[in-house]
């Protein structure tokens, strides 16, 4: 409304004051007429350029005849009738018809004054609904959020990648022709895939890194897609000092990064888990948790991308060169809205303490593919790892014959690391050196003989100790050993190891009722003994009973088993001879002549 109409809004609305009563239809027709406006377009001017008196509240201001579990329902099938992207597909009479249609609500009002029972409007079901609390506009709203605070430049770095949609690039020989190319709808869009498929290794992926606490913006453009090789590798660049007024660098105590499959893999794992960095991955959906790395992406948009267009890109390396460029003077010149400094004065800040410079980017590629190695402990407290040997003896409760992960120490190529877990979970790494050694191949540490030193007491030699006295029954290791060395019983006698069998109370089992086995037994024949063979085993039992072999026996034993002696029979054959009668029986006995 122009500052005229207002001007004369304002006299017809002092005029219609003033008038009396029934004085201010004439008024209002007047400035209708002159001012060219209808009567609600003049009611409406009047409302805005008039103080009025607010309206008296509603004695049942609030309230709604509707239920809660019917507005429960609505809501219900509002919500599950509403796509992904916020659509929905159901209106609020829609709904209701629908419900009321399966008799699943009323949505009804009772008439004070009649009786009369009427169906609730559209308008009074939707206050109803946003009354409850229930309206899909409040349900869908954003949760609420907690800000997060770094506490100083290098505490939180957020990492993310994002696919160039404007872009993609053909490398050039010619330094003239622009190799990045615009990506033109018309071309390229969902309706033809393969022309999008043609060009999908020479699309631009940019990886945005931003300082938490600072700002500062890192950005650094890859080819083909988003993966680990491609993560670790810009992360590694960003880690180094690069000189100039492009500041950012050193190793970040914490990375934030969003749960996608490249940011979760192995590689990145290992080269945060080697250089001390705790990686912590928002869950899924959550994308405002890494926001200001979302932002740093839409200001790279707008601020950097858009002169591509205008500035020859041969190749990847001229991009980069020229990304290098905008981000040094981006920081240093934009001032940041937190904390009204430029990133670059705010990053300047960090104290030394706080700056842990990177190692090389060759030690940090072979840490980002290096896993960390069960490697096992050996007596001499020693682990064997890349063709060396580290001394584990400093590590806390180590061991004899136990694994320990082991991986390379990025700061210092004469030390290793293990990997321990400390009572909070977290990954802790402990430096172990290496053992060097001499010309002759033992180690410089080693002791010489006439001046032995051994090694501090492992967790399990302590416990043995404890153990011999517990089980002697002594105060001293010295007791334990004497009472041992005098055969004294283990605990004092006091244990019965069958005590548990003498106690217990078995079940009485009755007989159970069985078959005989219908198998017959084999009968075994042994081959008859020859007249010579049997006569050596009799003899020998004729005179173990106090008699006298004799050639009568011989004969005798002949002449009742001409074919043979059975070997069963002898028993029974000596039993015959050792027996009293035998000497009574003659028929055999041969008698000499006179």
């Amino acid at each position: 409304m122009s500052a005229v109409l207002t001007e004369r809004i304002v006299a017809v609305a002092q005029a219609a004051r003033l008038a009396g009563h029934g004085g201010k239809g004439a008024i209002y027709e007047i400035a209708c007429r002159d001012l060219c406006l209808s009567p609600g377009t003049l009611a409406r001017r009047l409302k805005e350029v008039s103080v009025t008196q607010p309206r008296k509240q509603r004695n049942d201001a609030g309230q709604s005849q509707l239920s809660r579990d019917e507005a429960m329902l609505i809501s219900a099938l509002l919500m599950e009738s509403t796509r992904k992207n916020g659509k929905r597909l159901y209106s609020v009479a829609d709904a209701v018809e629908t419900l009321r249609a399966n008799a699943m609500i009323r949505a009804e009002c009772v008439d004070k004054a009649s009786g009369e029972v009427r169906l609730l409007s559209t308008s009074s079901i939707s206050r109803a609904l946003r009354t409850y609390g229930l309206h899909p506009d409040q349900l869908l709203a954003p949760a609420p959020v907690t800000e997060l605070a770094s506490l100083h430049p290098n505490h939180v770095w957020q990492i993310d990648a994002s696919l160039c949609v404007l872009y993609y690039l053909k490398p050039s020989i010619d330094l003239n022709a622009n190799g990045l190319r615009v990506m033109d709808h018309t071309e390229f869009y969902k309706n033809k895939p393969k022309n999008v498929a043609r060009i999908a290794a020479d699309r631009v992926w940019s990886y945005e890194i931003t300082e938490h606490c600072s700002g500062w913006i890192y950005v650094e453009y890859v080819m083909g897609a988003e993966s680990g090789e491609n993560l670790c590798s810009v992360l590694i660049n960003a880690m180094q000092e690069r000189g100039g007024a492009d500041l950012l660098h050193g190793v970040p105590k914490i990375l934030n990064l969003d749960p996608g499959s490249a940011n979760t893999a192995s590689m990145t794992k290992n080269l945060c888990r080697a250089l001390g960095i705790q990686m912590v991955v928002h869950k899924a959906g959550s994308a405002r948790a890494t926001g200001q790395v979302e932002n740093a992406r839409n200001i790279i948009e707008r601020k950097l991308e858009p002169g591509l267009k205008f500035q020859p890109v041969a190749n990847l390396d001229e991009l980069n060169a020229l990304a290098k460029k905008w981000r040094a003077h981006f920081n240093a010149t934009a001032v940041h809205s937190r904390h009204g400094k430029t990133r670059n004065q705010m990053w300047m800040t960090i104290l030394a303490s706080q700056l842990i410079k990177a190692p090389s980017v060759e030690v940090c590629r072979e840490l980002a593919v290096a896993e960390p190695e069960s490697r096992k402990v050996s007596p001499k407290l020693r682990v064997s790892f890349q063709g060396r040997e580290f001394d584990v003896s400093s590590v806390p409760d180590v061991m004899v014959g136990e694994k320990l992960m082991i991986t390379r120490n990025p700061w210092r190529s004469d030390a290793a690391q293990v990997v321990l877990v400390n009572e909070d979970g977290m990954e802790v790494f402990h430096i172990v050196p290496e053992v060097l050694k001499n010309e002759y191949g033992f180690a410089e540490s080693a002791a010489t003989f006439g001046e032995f030193k051994s090694h501090a007491e492992t967790p399990a030699q302590r416990a043995v100790k404890q153990i011999e006295q517990l089980v002697m029954g002594t105060d001293s290791l010295a007791e334990a050993e004497a009472a041992r060395k005098a055969k004294a019983l283990p605990f004092g006698g006091q244990l019965d190891p069958y005590k548990h069998i003498d106690d217990a109370q078995l079940p009485t089992y009755l007989p159970r009722r069985g078959m005989e086995h219908d198998l017959t037994a084999p009968v075994i024949e042994f081959p008859p003994l020859t007249h010579i063979e049997a006569a050596k085993l009799l003899k020998i039992a004729v005179e173990n009973a106090g008699g006298e072999w004799s050639g009568e026996r011989f004969a005798w034993l002949q002449q009742r088993f001409p074919a043979g002696v059975p070997q069963e029979q002898i028993e029974v054959i000596a039993a015959e001879l050792i027996s009293p009668a035998a000497d009574k029986k003659t028929p055999l006995r041969i008698v000499k002549a006179a």
